[in-house]
C-alpha cells in the first residue's frame, strides 16, 4: 500500500509542520511516521488475508487485527503484508498464492516461518518494525534466519485477535503475537503499543540491572533423535556470549542440562493436541485447509500433488496425513501432556523472579530451500517455549563463516519480558546486532 502510506507520511509532515508539542505528540503517538509490515496472516484494512491459502485468495480485510490498529493509533505507517507459510504451520515461507520467500543473506535459503516474509523485509532494510505470530517459532525462526530481534511475549498478554488461522481451545495459550525489529530498542515501546492495557502484567518500566541476573546456559536439547545437532559455529557464539558477560559483567553463568527437554517436540506435539479445560478438541489442520469450504482430504491431496494438480504445499498435505496419527496415541498424549506440566514447573523453579536462560535458537543456521522436509522436527528448539508459556526474544550475532545470521534464545520466567528485553538491548552493543545483508 506504497501510495496510501505516502499520503499518511505527508499527513505527518503537516502536523509536525504545525509545530505541536513535542513531548506531548511523543506521549500520545509513540510509533509516529514509522514504516511498519505486517504479517499477511493479520487483519490490515484494504489489504489480502489469505494466510497462503489458495482458498482465500480474494479475501480482502475489512477491517485491522487488533495488533494492527493499536500501532496505527500510536502513528506507525502500514507499508504492506508480508508472506508466511500455508495456513502458518511450517517453516519455510512458501505458498500456491505469493510463491516462495528467499533470504536476503542468501537467496538459496529459507526465511524460515510462519512470520518469515516479515523476518525477510525487516533485514532487507525495506521496513524497520513488524507484526508477528508464534505458535511453534513463528517470530523467533525467521528472526535468527535473517538476523533480525524477534519477541515472543508472555502467554495472553497480547491480543490474537484478528490473524487467521486463529488459536483455538488448548491452543489460545500456545499462540502469541509479538514485535519483530531490527533494533533491539524498539521491542519494549512496540510491546507497550501491541499489549494495550495488558501490559500492566508485565514489568517493563521496571530498571534491569544485568549484573544481579542469574544466567544460565544451555548449548543444545540433550540429543533428540528427531532433531539436527547443534551447528558447530552456533555453539561457539553462544561460548563467546558467556565468556563476554563473565568478563565484562563479573558474574557466573551457570551451566544447566534440563532432561525433559531432549522430548521438546514430543511434548509440543501432544499439547497441541490436547483437549482444553472445557474437553473442547484441538482443531484440525484438514478443517482449515478447507476454511469453511469443501472437506480436504490429505490422501486425495497428496495423489494430486504428485501429478501437479494441487492447490496446496506439500508440508501443508503431510502435516493433513500425520495429524491423525498423533491422535491415535492417546495415553503416550497423556504421558507427554504430564511431562510438558513438570518442565513447565522446573523451569519456572529455575528461572524464578531473576533468571535468564541462553539457549540456541534452531540447531542450525539457515537451511537451503526444501531441506526443512529432511529433518522437519528442527522447529522443537523454539516450539517448547510456546507450550510452557515462558517469554523469548531472539537476539542476532553477527554473521557465520557461510555470511548467514547467527543468534540466540533468551529465555526469561512467565512475566519477566523485562529481563530478556534487558539483555537483547545489552547483547545489540557488544555483538552489533543486525548486518545489513551484501555488506560482509
Amino acid at each position: 500500500r506504497f501510495e496510501e502510506a505516502l499520503e499518511e507520511a505527508r499527513q505527518v509532515d503537516k502536523l509536525l509542520a504545525e509545530g505541536p508539542d513535542d513531548a506531548a505528540l511523543e506521549e500520545r503517538l509513540p510509533f509516529l511516521g514509522v514504516p511498519v509490515t505486517v504479517k499477511e496472516a493479520f487483519a490490515l484494512q484494504g489489504m489480502p488475508n489469505t494466510s497462503g491459502l489458495v482458498s482465500r485468495r480474494n479475501v480482502i480485510a475489512a477491517s485491522d487485527a487488533a495488533v494492527v490498529s493499536r500501532l496505527k493509533q500510536a502513528g506507525a505507517i502500514p507499508l504492506g503484508v508480508t508472506n508466511c507459510s500455508e495456513l502458518c504451520m511450517w517453516y519455510e515461507s512458501s505458498n500456491r498464492v505469493y510463491g516462495r520467500t528467499n533470504n536476503p543473506y542468501d537467496l538459496q535459503r529459507i526465511v524460515g516461518g510462519s512470520s518469515g516474509g516479515e523476518g525477510c523485509v525487516l533485514a532487507a532494510a525495506c521496513s524497520v518494525i513488524g507484526v508477528g505470530s508464534d505458535i511453534g517459532g513463528s517470530i523467533r525462526m525467521p528472526a535468527f534466519f535473517n538476523g533480525v530481534f524477534g519477541h515472543k511475549p508472555t502467554t495472553g498478554v497480547v491480543p490474537n485477535d484478528g490473524q487467521f488461522p486463529n488459536a483455538q481451545g488448548m491452543r489460545t495459550s500456545f499462540l502469541c503475537t509479538g514485535p519483530m525489529c531490527r533494533y533491539a530498542e524498539d521491542l519494549e515501546p512496540m510491546l507497550k503499543v501491541m499489549a494495550g492495557p495488558g501490559v500492566t502484567k508485565l514489568k517493563l518500566d521496571e530498571k534491569v540491572s544485568l549484573e544481579k541476573i542469574k544466567f544460565h546456559c544451555m548449548d543444545h536439547d540433550g540429543g533428540s533423535i528427531f532433531v539436527s545437532p547443534v551447528d558447530k559455529e552456533i555453539l561457539q557464539m553462544q561460548k563467546k556470549v558467556v565468556e563476554h558477560l563473565e568478563s565484562e559483567l563479573g558474574i557466573q553463568v551457570q551451566r544447566v542440562a534440563i532432561h525433559k527437554m531432549k522430548y521438546s517436540f514430543q511434548i509440543w506435539s501432544a499439547m497441541m493436541s490436547s483437549k482444553d479445560s472445557d474437553g473442547q478438541e484441538a482443531q484440525l489442520f484438514t478443517d482449515l485447509l478447507g476454511d469453511h469450504g469443501k472437506p480436504v482430504w490429505p490422501l486425495w491431496e497428496l495423489i494430486k500433488w504428485l501429478v501437479g494438480m494441487s492447490s496446496h504445499t506439500f508440508p501443508a498435505i503431510a502435516l493433513g496425513l500425520t495429524e491423525k496419527l498423533v491422535k491415535l496415541n492417546s495415553v503416550g498424549n497423556a504421558k507427554l501432556v504430564s511431562m510438558g506440566k513438570s518442565l513447565q514447573a522446573e523451569m519456572e523453579t529455575l528461572l524464578g523472579p531473576d533468571g535468564v536462560l541462553l539457549y540456541p535458537s534452531h540447531p542450525t543456521v539457515a537451511p537451503k530451500h526444501h531441506s526443512p522436509l529432511c529433518m522437519p522436527f528442527n522447529f522443537a528448539y523454539t516450539a517448547i517455549f510456546n507450550v510452557l508459556g515462558l517469554p523469548v526474544t531472539q537476539c542476532p550475532l553477527g554473521l557465520s563463516s557461510e555470511g548467514l545470521p547467527l543468534g540466540i534464545q533468551l529465555v526469561a520466567g512467565a512475566y519477566n519480558d523485562h529481563l530478556t528485553l534487558a539483555v537483547a538491548r545489552y547483547l545489540e552493543k557488544a555483538f552489533g546486532g543486525w548486518v545489513l545483508p551484501g555488506k560482509a
